[in-house]
C-alpha cells in the first residue's frame, strides 16, 4: 500500500494537503510534454505525489519515468504552487489541496511510453494547449508562459 492509499484508508475522500512534484519538460521546439490522464480523462503535466522518505527531486524523476518512460537529466526548480486555486476534486470524490514543487527540464532521454495512468503522451505549444486540461495544470502552464 502506498502513502496515498494508506492516508485515504483513514481519511476517506476528505480534503488532504499533499505534496507533489512535476516537471515541465520542453522539447527543442519549446513545446511542453503533457499526459492524457486515465483518472480524469484530461491532459496534464506529468508528475505525482511524494512517497514517505522521498525527496521532491527523486519523486519528480520517479514520476516522470513511471508515467512517460523518460529519464530526466538536469532539471531546475521552477516554483512551488499552492493555495486555494490548487484544490482539486478527483472523479472518485477524493479531495486534495496540492502543494506542487515544479521543475523544468529540456534534458531527457528514452522513449515516450505511457503507463496505466495515461492514455497518451504528446508535446504541445504553449499557445495551443488542449481544451480539456486539468485546471491546476492549465494554471501552472499559464504562469509558465508568462
Amino acid at each position: 500500500m502506498n502513502y496515498i492509499e494508506m492516508i485515504r484508508s483513514i481519511a476517506g475522500n476528505r480534503p488532504l494537503i499533499l505534496t507533489a512534484a512535476s516537471v515541465i519538460i520542453q522539447d527543442e521546439a519549446g513545446r511542453v510534454l503533457l499526459q492524457h490522464r486515465t483518472d480524469t480523462n484530461n491532459w496534464g503535466i506529468p508528475g505525482g505525489f511524494m512517497e514517505i522518505g522521498e525527496s521532491v527531486e527523486d519523486a519528480a524523476r520517479r514520476e516522470i519515468l513511471e508515467e512517460t518512460g523518460l529519464i530526466v537529466g538536469d532539471m531546475k526548480l521552477y516554483t512551488v504552487f499552492s493555495g486555494e486555486e490548487f484544490y482539486f476534486k478527483y472523479p472518485n470524490g477524493d479531495e486534495v489541496y496540492n502543494v506542487i514543487v515544479s521543475f523544468t527540464s529540456t534534458d531527457v532521454s528514452g522513449e515516450l511510453m505511457p503507463d496505466h495512468e495515461g492514455h497518451e503522451l504528446a508535446y504541445f505549444h504553449l499557445d495551443e494547449l488542449p481544451s480539456e486540461m486539468i485546471p491546476t495544470s492549465r494554471l501552472m502552464l499559464e504562469r509558465f508562459r508568462r
